[in-house]
């Protein structure tokens, strides 16, 4: 960690990476197969991250691996079409119902800034409605927080965002539907998108309420503006077609990542090809990118796609309601505030004992129990996401023997989280330091 503190800033990548939200020293981690991950020290830890979803087969997954080096013994990359991003994105098609086409892209944040622009494009508009608490990438227009009214346009939530940028975007009330149809009434004739995480993830898993997806749907499609829906997290993970095989509700462009990739970077969005032809070559929108539909990644991810069948989707059931079922066990038994809230096999502890409907009710919850509760798993050789307004990952590769250990360690960690003086690791021998990260990752 030192060394990376000199070269890279914070020594991450990504921010949660830095154990900011529960303190102490990230563990870097050397290797990952099935179920685990080996650090640079020799330790192994059950995976509860999954590389925040992609890795629902498992780490190293044969068939995966096999798909990779194949791929790469023929070319890492052409700067041409290839077959791979043809048979990626039928198979795509194929899992969601609507959809018609899609433009395969690198990130999950390049696939929800591309589906603005088309949004943009295709209704002739410029502002865009998000949800206080979902989080779509970092893009500029949408690291924006809310103004002074429900309905006003937003702020930068970010140095480095101009006025500008977040002046078009309007910042609501997660499953707030009066606030919803407020914001249209007074902004409707500008509003190009509503764009909403299909089921939140990014501050814990908080799923729509019902009827608030249908509002979205309803409320747009009065006003001429268009509904994106964000799978990036949900894609593929909870179910074969991913939220939308769960709600069904329409939206007119989907943002895919995650699972679709297969731990490579590989992500897009799509929708009708009524919209989804104004994006250039055929149309005026423009978008581009070098490594989009890369043979490597592509390969990747279809053998991922391929491997998620009826039989992986049950296991992840059965293994995240085993898990789930004992850490409520657990943390009832030592006294400690919690809920837990699903969408599909993903779920998230709340360290608190009402429902999360929106991000306020998320950050509500104990925070420093949650700290407490990881370093005693991460003792005990189990990784859990390091920020406790994230998602509990498990895969198909979960044995049972992996899972009897994360059972094995959950009494131990309750009553950690249930202990009234916080044990400090705000000061590490790694320079880092310990603050509450609120902001979703």
């Amino acid at each position: 960690m030192q060394r990376a503190r000199r070269v890279i800033p914070g020594g991450v990548n990504s921010p949660v990476r830095a154990f900011r939200g529960v303190g102490g020293s990230p563990r870097f981690i050397a290797s990952a197969s099935g179920p685990y991950l080996r650090d640079v020290d020799g330790n192994e830890y059950v995976d509860l991250i999954c590389s925040w979803g992609p890795m629902i087969l498992g780490h190293a997954h044969p068939q995966v691996e096999a798909a990779v080096r194949d791929a790469a013994a023929k070319g890492f990359s052409f700067g041409t079409p290839s077959e791979n991003e043809v048979a990626l994105a039928e198979e795509i098609v194929a899992r969601v119902e609507p959809l018609e086409q899609v433009r395969l892209v690198s990130s999950g944040t390049e696939a929800t800034m591309s589906a603005l622009r088309l949004a943009r494009g295709y209704t002739g508009r410029s502002a865009v409605v998000k949800f206080a608490g979902c989080y779509h990438g970092h893009v500029d227009a949408l690291l924006a927080a809310a103004g002074s009214g429900v309905a006003t346009f937003a702020l930068p939530d970010s140095a480095g965002v101009p006025d500008s940028a977040a002046h078009e975007t309007i910042v609501l009330p997660y499953n707030d539907i009066d606030a919803l149809r407020a914001a249209f009434e007074q902004h409707g004739d500008r509003i190009a998108a509503v764009i909403t995480e299909a089921s939140p993830g990014n501050m814990g898993v908080v799923p729509p309420l019902p009827g608030f997806t249908q509002a979205l749907r309803d409320i747009t499609t009065e006003y001429g503006a268009l509904l994106i829906s964000d799978e990036v997290m949900t894609g593929f993970r909870c179910s074969k077609a991913g939220w939308f095989g769960l709600e069904g509700v329409v939206p007119d462009l989907f943002t895919f990542g995650k699972v679709m990739g297969g731990g490579f970077p590989a992500a897009a969005f799509g929708g009708p090809a009524q919209i989804m032809e104004r994006l250039a070559p055929d149309g005026p929108v423009y978008q581009a990118g070098t490594l989009s539909g890369n043979p490597v990644a592509t390969a990747a991810g279809l053998a991922t796609l391929r491997g998620c069948t009826d039989e992986v989707y049950a296991r992840l059931e059965v293994v995240s309601h085993a898990i789930a079922d004992g850490a409520a066990n657990a943390l009832s038994a030592a006294g400690v505030p919690h809920t837990i809230q699903w969408a599909g096999s993903m779920f998230s502890v709340f360290f608190r004992d009402e429902e999360v409907r929106n991000y306020d009710d998320a950050r509500a919850q104990d925070t420093e129990a949650f700290g407490r509760f990881f370093h005693s798993m991460l003792e005990q050789g189990v990784h859990l996401p390091p920020s406790a307004f994230e998602v509990w990952f498990v895969g198909a590769a979960h044995d049972d023997a992996a899972v009897q250990k994360i059972l094995d360690a959950l009494p131990d960690a309750a009553r950690a989280a249930a202990q009234g003086d916080h044990v400090s690791h705000a000061v590490t021998d790694s320079g880092v330091t310990d603050a509450d990260e609120t902001l979703p990752a």
